[in-house]
């Protein structure tokens, strides 16, 4: 009977045992690390993988994700350098590099860095004026990046981006700036159609003119062709004026012959469209002399 209590005794202690065991184990999933503690006081940072803790003596005092997180805060009221109060929010992108750091950096990191990010964007858009501040995001957004991560090095986490998500100004701002804007669009259509106007009329009196040189060109061309012509003309004639007057002197013709031949040219002229041909005196005698030689060779 003894035996059988001692051994059930043993195996309830090896079954408590096997418990402390199993439930004393830890397995670190992907992109996660655990803060263990022994007795109170940071021991280790566990990874990824298989773990074991000693009971009733350690414990995991945090667990932390490695992820990249996103943090939307609210909007913050800030005052530009031209007294003009507007509403901003902010996006800020973070890590968590240092798993201890962050479990023992700071409490509450995440209300930390929301009030960092609002003071250092008051201090910011306070440097700035109005207009400055709605076009200078990226100037923003890189100077509160730079003082956040350097402000949460200590904490175990990194800043990766701040993004300012929206610039709110006052509503008569906006609609004033509406106006501004409705302003400029309708200058730049004026500035446009005036442009095209002109654009049109240079096109047409370009080509006016053009059209005119053309046409002067087209009439000095048709000048200089016709002087050309009368030129050519009068150089053959001239020529052939000339050749005549050689072969009759080759020839040999007497001044009868020339006054004939000079006959036969008016002979041409009157059966031409004149109605009136005057005859010098030479030209009729020897018209006469051609008619007494035609009388003597009919009989």
């Amino acid at each position: 009977m003894g035996h059988i209590i001692t051994f059930i005794v043993l195996a309830i202690i090896l079954l408590i045992i096997i418990a402390l065991l199993v439930t004393n184990i830890r397995i670190v999933p992907q992109a996660q690390a655990f803060v263990v503690e022994r007795l109170g006081a940071y021991k280790e940072t566990w990874q990824v993988g298989l773990h074991f803790k000693i009971p009733l003596i350690d414990r995991v005092a945090r667990r932390v994700s490695l992820k990249e997180k996103v943090i939307d805060f609210d909007p913050q009221p800030v005052i530009t350098k031209d007294n003009v109060t507007m509403e901003i929010d902010t996006v800020v992108y973070y890590q968590i590099t240092d798993p201890k750091l962050y479990a023992y950096g700071v409490e509450s990191p995440m209300a930390a860095i929301e009030n960092l990010t609002a003071t250092t964007l008051r201090n910011i858009i306070g440097d700035l004026e109005l207009d400055e501040s709605l076009t200078s995001r990226e100037l923003i957004n890189s100077k509160i990046r730079i003082v956040l991560d350097e402000a949460t090095d200590p904490w175990g986490i990194k800043i990766n981006r701040v993004e300012v998500k929206n610039i709110t100004p006052p509503r008569d701002i906006q609609q004033a700036m509406e106006k501004q804007m409705r302003a400029e669009r309708e200058k730049r259509e004026a500035i446009l159609n005036a442009e095209g106007t002109k654009a049109s009329a240079i096109l047409v009196a370009e080509g006016e003119k053009e059209a005119a040189i053309l046409k002067a060109e087209a009439k000095k061309q048709m000048a200089i062709r016709e002087a050309e012509g009368q030129a050519e003309a009068i150089r053959l004639v001239n020529e052939a004026t000339a050749y005549g007057l050689k072969a009759i002197k080759e020839a040999e013709a007497d001044e009868s012959v020339i006054k004939l031949k000079s006959l036969e040219a008016f002979q041409k002229a009157a059966n031409g469209q004149a109605t009136k041909i005057i005859i010098p005196s030479e030209i009729q005698g020897i018209a006469g002399l051609a008619a007494a030689a035609k009388e003597v060779i009919k009989e």
